[in-house]
């Protein structure tokens, strides 16, 4: 473990181990910070990735800095990270702090200008972010709000908005997605399980294709039992 303390000079083989452990260290740690954390960064989280960041690279690239300090420091700052989320939960002021409430950009077509320079964001961010909502002209839009994940959360005015088969008062088939049940000759267990189905059930369903299951290269499921087996590019069969 002689690569795991500073020296004066490390192999080739240490600096491989170095990384593999800072490697494996650095998963555990991302998931004891919890999926929020990697999705997107707020405040708190764009403190402790940039910290992390800097403590864990130092010891892969200085063989004279070891990496027990690196660790340690790390597990204190996540400890202080799972702190602060749990009393951003127990105390609303804290929370307001760390997430401050939405800033309004634009309220019922009308730029407030005021709020723009406290997200500190310009008119032309606006409006690109305004694009990318499919927005042409921004008098439909009834409000904008910039999030504290650094996002703007859009919303059109009623009568520019969509007519759904809910307001025609169509009928329509209940929802149901589409989830991948075989991969490259592989069934997804836990997905068959879900659906209360065995492999046998599986079989019965991909054998008019005249292919085993290991000659799939994908098979998708619906809600409503429906499988489609692909068995080569371009070649793909329905079954319901």
């Amino acid at each position: 473990m002689d690569f795991f303390h500073s020296k004066e000079s490390l192999t080739a083989l240490e600096w491989i181990l170095r990384g593999i452990v800072s490697f494996l260290f650095l998963i555990v740690v991302s998931k004891l910070m919890g999926q929020r954390s990697i999705s997107q960064l707020r405040f708190l989280d764009f403190i402790i990735a940039l910290t992390l960041g800097n403590i864990i690279a130092h010891p892969l690239s200085d063989e004279k800095l070891g990496l027990k300090g690196s660790m340690i420091t790390t597990i204190v700052l996540i400890v202080l990270y799972v702190i602060a989320t749990w009393l951003g939960l127990k105390w609303p002021f804290f929370k307001r702090y760390l997430d401050p409430s939405p800033i309004t950009l634009v309220k019922n077509g009308q730029i407030q200008f005021h709020h723009l320079s406290k997200a500190r964001i310009s008119i032309d961010y606006l409006f690109s972010e305004l694009r990318k909502e499919k927005v042409e002209d921004i008098q439909k839009v009834s409000l904008a709000l910039w999030e504290p994940g650094g996002t703007i959360s859009v919303f059109m005015d009623t009568q520019y908005q969509p007519v759904t088969p809910a307001d025609m008062k169509l009928e329509t088939q209940p929802f149901t997605i589409t989830r991948p049940i075989i991969i490259e000759g592989k069934i997804d267990m836990s997905l068959l399980q879900e659906m209360g189905k065995d492999p046998e059930w599986l079989t019965a369903k991909i054998a008019p294709t005249n292919a085993n299951i290991r000659d799939v290269i994908l098979a998708t499921m619906t809600g409503n039992e429906n499988v489609r087996v692909y068995v080569e590019p371009r070649k793909d069969i329905p079954r319901d």
